[in-house]
């Protein structure tokens, strides 16, 4: 059976991992770096699963999900490095959506 896990046990998890290295987390700007080119893997497996290029034989087999994963967690990294408590980024993001952008889309009727 699968458990559900919170974004702050997630980032105990990759703190725990990150903290038995000697190097530690990486520098706010080498972070964007790796997560820029997390991104653009992930970019390039949709355009495998949902554009025109399809991948070449020789090329190693990813998946979205796991690319998205790979984004997560140089997210938590990031996040952890800037003492940053994404839970409580999460919150105040929501709220900005749903005060500020209230009225931006158009609503599904209710049943």
């Amino acid at each position: 059976m699968e458990k559900d896990i919170t974004l702050k046990e997630m980032a105990k998890e990759v703190d725990a991992y990150i903290s038995q290295f000697k190097e530690g987390y990486f520098s706010p700007l080498a972070l964007m770096a790796r997560l820029t080119e997390e991104v653009g893997e992930l970019a390039r497996e949709v355009n495998h699963y949902y554009g025109e290029k399809p991948k070449r034989s020789d090329e190693e087999e990813n998946t979205i999900d796991m690319e998205l994963a790979d984004c997560l967690f140089i997210l938590l990294c990031f996040a952890n490095s800037l003492e940053i408590d994404l839970e409580k980024a999460f919150e105040a993001m929501m709220y900005k959506f749903n005060t500020r952008d209230a009225n931006r889309w158009t609503r599904k009727e209710q049943i």
